[in-house]
């Protein structure tokens, strides 16, 4: 995967990952108590719902995160290499999520 090929594909999940927050603005909402329309269990599961969406947004924002950095690798040079030994991170592994900071061995703790 080339730098260029990395960019592309960086953008355009922080596009996908822009379009899942505007869709998921309802399912985070504060829920509201409706006694008289809701009842205990319906509201207990607005709330599992809630707090389904809250952790999917958090993990977006890790996402985007991610991504972020990627592309302050991409623009230095510096994209495709581990942050922590140096060494090239695996091809497939690029493939596969072009924001991995670190090779396999540094990501499993084996060169800690």
């Amino acid at each position: 995967m080339t730098e260029d090929e990395a960019r592309t594909a960086l953008l355009s999940r922080q596009a996908e990952l822009a379009e899942e927050d505007r869709m998921s603005v309802e399912g985070r909402a504060p829920v509201t108590l409706q006694q008289d329309s809701v009842g205990r269990l319906s509201r207990m599961d607005a709330m599992q719902q809630q707090a389904m969406a809250q952790a999917q947004e958090r993990r977006r924002h890790a996402e985007r995160a991610r991504i972020a950095a990627a592309l302050v690798r991409v623009d230095e040079g510096e994209w495709g290499y581990c942050v922590h030994c140096g060494k090239e991170i695996a091809e497939q592994r690029l493939r596969h999520d072009p924001s991995v900071p670190r090779c396999v061995g540094c990501a499993g703790g084996a060169e800690r």
